[in-house]
């Protein structure tokens, strides 16, 4: 089990890069199964999870080219679906969650498509129903064994038709949506996702010939095609990455400059960031944030009422934030709620936030009262283990800001969503060690 040991109460300073989108990546990877043309992909973050399903891309037969820091080429014409019934497959696509994925490209272009339960993070249930049953309605036969927890989908051709998601799933809808580019006739899907990386997963389908319009709404509609053709693609940067930097930056009062961070795809990230007083400045396509000397003061609500944060499906405000927001939010002038409706167990860190000297109610598993410290008194150091990928970097900004030296364990967590983190942290001041 890795720990970094993070010297807290340095200012920070300079600029830092987002990396390329992970979340967008699990579904584009998964979209090179459904041609056997070449895509090459750039921008793909060199982390745990993408290394991970790189690797089961591999093992299922794709031939992989790397064409340098996070560059690669795919290629998916000799496929060996014997890999998705052999024990290699089960043991290696439980351990990541987005390679459910992997299922609606084998479905639409084999006829088949198996998944191991998957694995991943520790915030609570996250089940499955609405990939299998958007299967089954394109015509998929549905089977489940349950001493060995895997999932099996059959069709000789998938047939288009309508339907309503029960939740607006992102990865769901981004595997429905790879199942019916090839599925015979025209799909509507209502209430599916939107966000940035299901437009991006369909615009790079769109590019390799599939017909999908509504892209952006929660009603797409698709027209199937016969076969889909190679692309090149660029991933965006990640946008839970830019929301952590910006409360990185507000919690250790440093001026920081986020580059390259595709304003447009932000969505509320910059607003809701503003509402807990934080000052964001737009230059070009980078966001300043500056020194906050005298802190950063929660608006109330316009009557005067106590400020609720909360997550939504797109447009609405990330999940994957949340825990960034809590954490900032113990050192502003104010107090605020925080609401997380998506994962019960999220806010289950917020014990070690309070064992630094935090001074939050949980109220629930889904909401906690936050009451500012407004830097009057600073967190104190201590040693805490990271649950999952969102509460691991909000304990390391809570760290980085914190009095004395804090350890932290289980970073391997932290090294699924974020890439070389340490060393990125340390070219702008932070002094952080991985042992």
């Amino acid at each position: 089990m890795g720990t970094f040991k993070i010297e807290g109460g340095h200012q920070l300073k300079g600029s830092i890069q987002p990396q390329g989108a992970k979340n967008e990546a699990l579904q584009i990877l998964c979209a090179v199964l459904l041609t056997s043309e070449k895509v090459t992909i750039s921008n793909i973050p060199d982390i745990v999870d993408v290394n991970k399903l790189i690797m089961l891309l591999g093992n299922l037969g794709v031939k992989i080219q790397k064409n340098g820091p996070g560059s690669y080429t795919f290629q998916s014409d000799d496929i060996n679906l014997k890999y998705l019934e052999s024990e290699q497959f089960k043991e290696e696509g439980r351990g990541l969650r987005g390679s459910i994925m992997i299922v609606g490209p084998l479905l639409a272009r084999f006829g088949k498509g198996y998944i191991p339960k998957p694995g991943g993070d520790k915030i609570g249930r996250r089940r499955l129903d609405t990939h299998f049953e958007g299967f089954i309605k394109l015509g998929a036969t549905f089977r489940y064994n349950r001493e060995d927890y895997f999932y099996g989908v059959e069709a000789k051709k998938l047939k288009g038709t309508y339907m309503l998601l029960d939740e607006a799933s992102v990865t769901g809808t981004a595997n429905i949506v790879m199942a019916a580019v090839l599925a015979e006739g025209t799909t509507t899907i209502y209430n599916a996702a939107c966000e940035p990386y299901l437009q991006q997963l369909c615009k790079m389908l769109n590019r390799m010939g599939a017909k999908i319009k509504g892209v952006g709404s929660n009603l797409l509609e698709i027209e199937g095609v016969e076969k889909l053709d190679g692309t090149e693609h660029r991933m965006l940067p990640d946008m839970i990455e830019i929301g952590s930097w910006i409360g990185l930056a507000a919690m250790t009062r440093s001026e920081l400059t986020i580059k390259n961070v595709s304003w447009d795809d932000l969505g509320q990230i910059p607003d809701v960031f503003r509402k807990l007083g934080i000052t964001i400045e737009r230059k070009g396509d980078d966001i300043h944030v500056p020194e906050h000397k005298d802190g950063y003061e929660i608006q109330n609500y316009i009557d005067g009422s106590i400020l609720t944060i909360s997550d939504a499906p797109w447009p609405g405000f990330t999940p994957d934030l949340l825990s960034i927001i809590l954490v900032v939010a113990t050192q502003a002038r104010g107090s605020v709620l925080v609401h997380q409706k998506m994962f019960e167990s999220r806010l289950f860190f917020v014990d070690k936030l309070i064992d630094m000297g935090a001074k939050i109610i949980l109220c629930d598993p889904h909401r906690a009262s936050v009451i500012g410290h407004d830097f009057k008194s600073q967190l104190k150091a201590t040693t805490m283990v990271s649950p999952d990928i969102r509460a691991g970097i909000s304990l390391l900004i809570a760290a980085l800001s914190a009095k004395g030296t804090s350890t932290i364990h289980n970073i391997e967590q932290i090294d699924r969503g974020y890439e070389n983190i340490d060393e990125r942290l340390r070219a702008i001041g932070a002094k952080i060690v991985r042992l």
